[in-house]
């Protein structure tokens, strides 16, 4: 009889963990985690400290750190299944999850799918002919070499990216491969496994080429299963049920979605909320359960995209998400940093980008050239920003798949601030205190056009005075409101007392904070 063995990959929520690897292998299924190790080493070790007693649970020995598009994800993997097949021997099959993903059948009907169809489950299309890539890089995944996040390197990652286009740094795909993509949702039987893991000690020139591409999670499994095993023993399918949102998003399961989840004909499906508590319990227990009763009528897709459609032309029963008070999520983290000097806010935001793993983007509410991810539209322009704001953070949230996040915004904008310290999510505010001479109110009078080149000293000496005290009464504005988890810095403080500011506001430690309070030249004009 099948026997599963889950490679687990996961960087947050201790708690979830520990009760997703404690359903799973309540059946007799085993569960090999890899726990990324830019992670808190406290989560690490109140996991292993759960789970010690639990022989179906095993760790990977190497713990990498985790980027999304990166190689670092396949090697996580590989270390996960490497770790799996030495101390599982029984198992038949292994399936990739993350922490997302939860069962809606039993194992008793998981087993006797796997049972009944000696195959192996993985989405895999042809790289080139098929339309399975939407939007984004296509070929230049695979003809150049990436060695910078995109996420978190963007100025890096396009600047190495034109100058291999510029210089024709192209380089050639293995020749004996055909490179396939798909979803990274796979379920793999044992000698499949071993091959891939015996090919990839073998084949070094291969490993180097999917080092260096882009999105190798979506391609390498992908493309060595469609390699060592004959295509009568691959099922061109993920197990996992996922949908997407028009706007490229995985679509997110939650409390009221447990009929419609056990529907569809998949074994697991992402995303569950982190939130779903009742969902996730609910299906845990019916994991471990004898239930055969399902009835599979697949209409997840279609309906989803029946009801989301009427959006389009105005015949949707209820009104899109935006359009009714919504939420960041409750767990999520969203930090502010108000100034007005907005090349001091960016130069912290880069020292931030340097010293910690929290994503941090600029002034994306008051400057249109602010660099976003592609979010289907809703970046695209100021007023859509703004009049969609939370939907776009939470689109944020979900593209860099973190729950904390730091955002610049001008002193002006007290609404926005407002109205984002009104959500469920933990708001917290850090306030600039810039001193303001007559020479940088000159240039900002030019700046927003209230001056020009010919205007009169005269002119000047009425107008400045006039625009100190609106800078000033932003800042005070901002301070009667009386935000809670506020904090300052200030040009004219010491930097002992900006760290002690940037440690409560970023949560980071004392020799992080001091870090970023020594940033180079961050007051210079």
């Amino acid at each position: 009889m099948a026997r599963v063995a889950f490679i687990l990959l996961c960087h947050k929520n201790p708690a979830a963990i520990i009760q997703q690897a404690e359903q799973l292998t309540a059946a007799g299924d085993y569960i090999a985690i890899h726990f990324d190790a830019s992670a808190a080493a406290s989560d690490f070790s109140e996991i292993k400290a759960a789970l010690a007693g639990n022989e179906n649970v095993a760790f990977a020995k190497r713990r990498v750190k985790c980027g999304w598009g990166e190689w670092s994800l396949v090697q996580a993997t590989l270390h996960a299944v490497e770790a799996a097949v030495t101390a599982f021997p029984r198992a038949t099959h292994f399936y990739m999850v993350s922490g997302d993903c939860m069962p809606i059948k039993s194992a008793k009907f998981a087993y006797e799918l796997l049972d009944a169809h000696d195959v192996d489950y993985i989405e895999s299309h042809d790289f080139f002919d098929s339309n399975w890539i939407k939007t984004g890089f296509r070929e230049e995944r695979l003809v150049y070499r990436h060695f910078f996040n995109e996420r978190t390197q963007k100025r890096r990652f396009y600047t190495a990216l034109e100058l291999q286009k510029r210089f024709r740094m192209t380089r050639k795909i293995p020749e004996d491969l055909q490179i396939m993509i798909g979803s990274q949702w796979w379920c793999l039987r044992r000698q499949t496994i071993e091959a891939i893991l015996e090919f990839a000690y073998a084949r070094r020139d291969v490993m180097r080429f999917f080092r260096t591409t882009w999105i190798p999670d979506e391609t390498f499994f992908q493309t060595l299963v469609r390699h060592l095993v004959p295509a009568r023993e691959i099922e061109n399918r993920t197990l996992t049920f996922l949908m997407f949102t028009d706007y490229g998003m995985p679509v997110t399961f939650y409390n009221d979605h447990y009929e419609l989840l056990l529907g569809q004909g998949s074994l697991f499906a992402r995303k569950i909320s982190p939130e779903a508590e009742d969902l996730r319990s609910q299906l845990g227990t019916l994991y471990a359960s004898d239930r055969m009763d399902f009835v599979i009528s697949d209409e997840g897709r279609s309906l989803f995209q029946f009801l989301s459609g009427r959006g389009r032309v105005g015949r949707r029963f209820a009104p899109r998400f935006w359009e009714n008070e919504t939420t960041l999520g409750r767990s999520r983290e969203l930090m502010i940093i108000a100034c007005k000097k907005w090349h001091v806010a960016k130069r912290l935001v880069a020292a931030i980008q340097h010293h910690t793993n929290v994503p941090a983007l600029e002034y994306l509410f008051n400057e249109d050239e602010t660099l976003l991810p592609d979010l289907g539209g809703i970046e695209t322009s100021l007023q859509k920003r703004g009049r969609h704001r939370r939907a776009l953070m939470r689109l944020i949230f979900d593209h860099f798949d973190s729950d904390r996040l730091v955002i610049c915004l001008d002193t002006s904008s007290l609404d926005l601030i407002t109205d984002f310290y009104t959500d469920r999510a933990t708001v917290r505010l850090l306030e600039i205190e810039c001193a303001f001479d007559d020479e940088y109110l000159v240039g900002h009078a030019m700046r927003v056009g209230l001056a020009g080149p010919q205007t009169s000293e005269a002119t000047f000496a009425r107008l400045l005075p006039t625009i100190r005290h609106d800078m000033v009464y932003e800042r005070e504005a901002i301070r009667d409101a009386q935000f809670v988890n506020a904090s300052r810095i200030k040009e004219t403080a010491t930097t002992d007392e900006n760290a002690a500011a940037l440690a409560q506001f970023l949560s980071v430690s004392p020799d992080v904070a001091r870090m970023l309070a020594e940033t180079p030249h961050l007051f210079v004009d």
